[in-house]
């Protein structure tokens, strides 16, 4: 049970690390087993997200959910001093199917000025301040993201502070930018 105080660190209950055992045990004999389909089905999935397989097949088995959105930072758009997207970004991000697209916009850029440049993307708002406290950044992404069950959402980001975001806000996880839009 998870309460105050609580930094969402290991278990130290009795008996977890049978339980890890018997999980990737489970986990390691399932994979061999895995209908051809299905496996050409998350291919596909993968492809349309723009991610390679590896990556998407290792959120897919941490969170047992579907990527539905991906959360982008301006940095990671490389919008830093203009609000419309550069060619191979804009690219990119419109080959992607049957996943929001949303963005957290860094200052001074404004977030609504973003959105009506660049159709591409579905929603965006303001980025945490640097060395936000997590329960801000967490609001600030939640907030976001809306209804989304959040380890549905992956953050493709740029900096330090960004590959946290999906640990203050229990999302899926995190895809450095340099690794998204590098050419296939």
């Amino acid at each position: 049970m998870v309460g105050i105080g609580h930094n969402l660190g290991p278990t130290m209950e009795r008996g977890a690390s049978w339980r890890r055992y018997a999980w990737r045990r489970a986990r390691s004999e399932l994979l061999p087993k895995l209908p051809l389909e299905v496996a050409r089905r998350r291919v596909r999935r993968a492809r349309e997200l723009g991610i390679d397989y590896k990556a998407y097949a290792g959120i897919r088995a941490a969170t047992g959910r579907d990527i539905i959105a991906l959360l982008f930072s301006s940095n990671a758009l490389r919008l830093l001093a203009e609000e419309q997207l550069a060619k191979d970004r804009e690219g990119k991000l419109a080959e992607v199917r049957q996943a929001d697209l949303l963005a957290l916009i860094h200052r001074p850029l404004d977030p609504d000025r973003v959105l009506q440049a660049n159709p591409v993307l579905a929603n965006a708002a303001q980025a945490p301040r640097a060395f936000a406290a997590w329960s801000e950044t967490r609001r600030t992404i939640l907030t976001l993201t809306g209804k989304l069950p959040p380890d549905s959402v992956v953050v493709v980001g740029d900096t330090h502070d960004e590959r946290l975001w999906p640990d203050c806000a229990r999302l899926a996880g995190y895809l450095p930018a340099d690794a998204y839009f590098a050419p296939q």
